[in-house]
């Protein structure tokens, strides 16, 4: 997936002239990364917004900004959604699903714990340019149970993240409803589905392999931007 020409790709070759668009990205959707950032169980889903600007290809070596303190790797499922959205059912969610892949929601832990601490927006230490490196795309159509896949994160040879979709507290489908209730997805819209637990630190020399098992895998390099 190049982002940088505005077009959304697919794995193997393919693209579609689909504008890449805003990232909608749900924290806190997995019990066990709740309990390792000693948060508790929303009430609701928590929502929040990437820009355009934070996407950027995995399959580069994944650029971070060094200046502002710790980043670390959050490793997602990630949705394309291929038809406009608004307050719709979860049916219509399923169908407007054309895209599966996997992508990092990076964040600057310190600078998000400070924002936290002053009760301030996070934005800066989420949306920042080059937040979002995501994968291309396999075709929906090639994915099985959205809510059985494999997820896995391995940092220089260790497995860091590992868990399985069955374990979102809030279902791809039910979550992309949740969020047309408040704003709008349109085609080239991309949905973060949470990460579970293992999130850490990344540094530049890294090496990085983010995957939906049997479905998507992308080895890549940190360096410092």
């Amino acid at each position: 997936m190049r982002y940088f020409d505005h077009c959304i790709h697919f794995a193997g070759g393919g693209s579609q002239q689909i504008p890449a668009g805003k990232v909608v990205c749900v924290g806190l959707n997995y019990s066990d990364h709740i309990k390792e950032m000693n948060s508790q169980v929303a009430s609701e889903p928590v929502i929040f917004l990437k820009p355009s600007s934070a996407l950027v290809p995995l399959e580069a070596p994944v650029a971070i900004p060094v200046e502002f303190g710790s980043c670390h790797h959050e490793g997602e499922m990630s949705i394309l959604i291929g038809e406009q959205l608004a307050d719709c059912t979860e049916a219509e969610a399923a169908e407007a699903i054309i895209g599966v892949g996997v992508a990092l929601d990076l964040t600057l832990r310190d600078l998000q714990s400070q924002f936290k601490q002053k009760g301030l927006p996070w934005d800066k230490a989420k949306g920042f340019d080059g937040a979002c490196p995501a994968s291309a795309f396999v075709d929906r159509s090639q994915v099985g149970d959205l809510q059985n896949l494999e997820l896995r994160l391995t940092l220089n040879g260790e497995v860091k993240q590992a868990s399985n979709t069955s374990h979102m507290i809030t279902p791809v489908l039910a979550l992309i409803a949740y969020i047309s209730k408040f704003f709008t997805l349109m085609p080239g819209d991309i949905v973060l589905t949470g990460t579970p637990a293992g999130v850490g630190p990344l540094s530049p020399g890294d090496e990085l392999t983010l995957e939906l098992v049997d479905v998507v895998a992308v080895t890549t390099t940190v360096v410092a931007r």
